[in-house]
C-alpha cells in the first residue's frame, strides 16, 4: 500500500474508539462506554482484535443489519471469500464447523431456514405451553419445601435445555449432559486453566449429538434432528457437518440466551420489590411488555458480527469489502433517540421494537420460544415464591459480556411452601413417554394439537 493509500485509509477510518467487548471493563462501564459512543462514534473503527468496525447507534446498526452489503458468510475452507461469519475475534471453537443459518447468506440461508419455521413459528411453540409449565413446575417443586434455590442451576438452566432436547427429538435425561457445556464454552476463556475440562465435556456433548442424529437417520423420530435430517439440496442430503452447526445453533440459542434473561430479570425483581408485587398482580396486561423491556435491557446475546462484501458507503463511512463489522444489539438497546430513560427499566414500555433478536433476515427464529419459556418461568416464581430475595453476595455474573450476557450463579430465599407433583427425575419420564406416544416434536403442520403430557 503506498503512503497515499495509507493516508487516504487513515482518513476514511479517523474515527477510531477503543473498543474491546471481551474484558470486565466493558461489561462494568457498558452505560458509559455507551453513552461515549453514541454521542460521539456512532460508527467507529477500533484496532482491537485485528481491526474492526463497530455499530453502537440504532440508525446505524438498523441500516447495517439490513444492508445488503454485508454478509454472515463463514468460509470455512477459503473455498469463496474466506469470510469469517460472526464471531470477532476468531476463536479456535468455531474453525470447525459453522454456527448454521447465522453464518449463511442467502440462497443458502433461506434453505435451512425453512426446514426450522413448522417447528419454531408462534403456533408451533404455542403447542408446547403444557410441557414448558410442567418442566417449570417439577424443577420449582425440587426446591420448594427448602425455602431456598440457585435460580440458575435449579431453574433457568434446566428447563430451557429439557424443552430444547425435547424439539429436537433426543432423550430429555440427556440434557444436563448439553447443558453445563453450552454455558461453560461462553464464560470459560480460551485460555483459562479450565478449557481443557470444558473441551472434554464439549466433545461427549458432541458425541451425544452425533450419535442420536444418526440413529435419528437409520430410524426417524419426530423432532428438528429429523426434520434437518431429511433436507434435500439439489436432491441429495445435507453434509453432517452442516447439520451438526445448524443443531448447535439450535443448542446454545435454546440454552444460554434464555437462562440469561430469566436470571437477571429475577435479580432485578428481588431488588426492586415493589415492582415485582405490580407485575405479578397486574400481569394480565403487564407481562408482555416486562418481558419485551426485560429483553431490550439486559440483551442476552449482546451482538453479532458481519463482514462487509462490497465497498459501500452509509450514513458517511466508507467501509471496504473484506472489512469486519460489529453490530451492537445492546447498545442500540440503550439508544435515547429511540427509547425515552433507556437506562431504566420500564415495565409498561411502549412502543418497544427493541434490537434483542437481531434484525433482517437473521433475525433469531427461536425468539418464540424464548418468551414463552421466560413466561413460563417468571410467573411460577412469582405465584409459589412471591417473597424471593436473591443473595447479592452470591450471585455470579459471567466476566465479560462479549457473547453472552449471563449468570452462573443467582441464589435466593423465601418462604418454603408445598410440592404440587413429582420431582424432575419422575416428570422427565413422564413428559419422554408423552413424546414419543403422542408424537409431540412433530412439525406444526402434521400435528398441530397442544402438547398432551398424560
Amino acid at each position: 500500500m503506498s503512503t497515499d493509500d495509507v493516508a487516504t485509509d487513515e482518513g476514511r477510518k479517523g474515527t477510531q474508539y477503543h473498543f474491546d467487548r471481551h474484558t470486565a471493563e466493558y461489561r462494568h462501564k457498558f452505560q458509559e462506554i455507551t453513552e461515549e459512543m453514541q454521542a460521539k462514534c456512532p460508527v467507529a473503527w477500533t484496532e482491537t482484535h485485528g481491526g474492526h468496525w463497530v455499530a453502537a447507534s440504532g440508525n446505524a446498526v438498523f441500516e447495517l443489519a439490513r444492508c445488503p452489503a454485508v454478509s454472515n458468510d463463514h468460509d470455512l475452507n477459503n473455498e469463496r471469500r474466506g469470510y469469517k461469519g460472526i464471531s470477532i475475534p476468531y476463536a479456535k471453537r468455531v474453525s470447525v464447523v459453522r454456527g448454521g443459518i447465522l453464518e449463511m447468506d442467502d440462497p443458502e440461508h433461506r434453505i435451512y431456514r425453512a426446514v426450522l419455521n413448522p417447528y419454531l413459528s408462534p403456533a408451533a411453540v404455542k403447542r408446547w405451553e403444557p410441557f414448558i409449565d410442567e418442566i417449570t413446575r417439577a424443577a420449582l417443586d425440587e426446591k420448594i419445601e427448602s425455602g431456598s434455590i440457585d435460580f440458575v442451576d435449579d431453574l433457568a438452566n434446566i428447563v430451557p435445555a429439557v424443552l430444547t432436547l425435547a424439539m429436537l427429538g433426543i432423550p430429555l435425561k440427556q440434557w444436563s449432559i448439553y447443558s453445563e457445556p453450552v454455558h461453560a464454552a461462553v464464560y470459560t476463556p480460551e485460555d483459562s486453566p479450565d478449557v481443557t475440562r470444558v473441551a472434554e465435556m464439549h466433545r461427549a456433548m458432541g458425541l451425544d449429538l452425533l450419535t442420536n442424529m444418526h440413529e435419528i437417520k437409520q430410524n426417524p423420530r419426530p423432532g428438528l434432528v429429523n426434520g434437518l435430517a431429511q433436507l434435500r439440496i439439489d436432491g441429495e442430503p445435507a453434509p453432517d457437518l452442516e447439520l451438526l452447526g445448524m443443531l448447535g445453533l439450535i443448542i446454545g440459542g435454546g440454552f444460554d440466551t434464555t437462562t440469561a434473561l430469566t436470571a437477571h430479570a429475577l435479580e432485578w425483581l428481588s431488588e426492586n420489590p415493589e415492582q415485582r408485587t405490580t407485575l405479578s398482580e397486574e400481569r394480565d396486561h403487564l407481562l408482555d411488555p416486562a418481558t419485551e423491556e426485560f429483553l431490550r435491557f439486559y440483551t442476552p446475546a449482546p451482538g453479532d458480527g458481519r463482514t462487509i462484501s462490497e465497498d459501500v458507503t452509509i450514513d458517511n463511512t466508507r467501509f471496504k469489502e473484506g472489512e469486519r463489522l460489529w453490530l451492537s444489539w445492546a447498545m442500540a438497546n440503550r439508544d435515547p433517540s429511540i427509547f425515552e430513560d433507556p437506562n431504566e427499566i420500564v415495565l409498561d414500555r411502549k412502543g418497544n421494537r427493541h434490537f434483542s433478536f437481531g434484525l433482517g433476515i437473521h433475525r433469531c427464529i427461536g425468539s418464540n420460544v424464548a418468551r414463552t419459556v421466560f413466561k413460563s418461568m417468571l410467573t411460577a416464581v412469582l405465584d409459589r415464591m412471591p417473597d424471593f430475595r436473591c443473595d447479592p453476595e452470591g450471585a455470579v455474573h459471567y466476566d465479560t459480556i462479549g457473547v453472552i450476557q449471563g449468570m452462573r450463579k443467582l441464589p435466593a430465599t423465601f418462604t418454603p411452601g408445598k410440592r404440587l407433583g413429582p420431582g424432575l427425575e419422575e416428570t422427565l419420564e413422564t413428559l419422554q413417554e408423552a413424546c414419543e406416544k403422542y408424537g409431540l416434536a412433530a412439525p406444526v403442520t402434521e400435528r398441530p394439537e397442544v402438547a398432551q403430557i398424560r
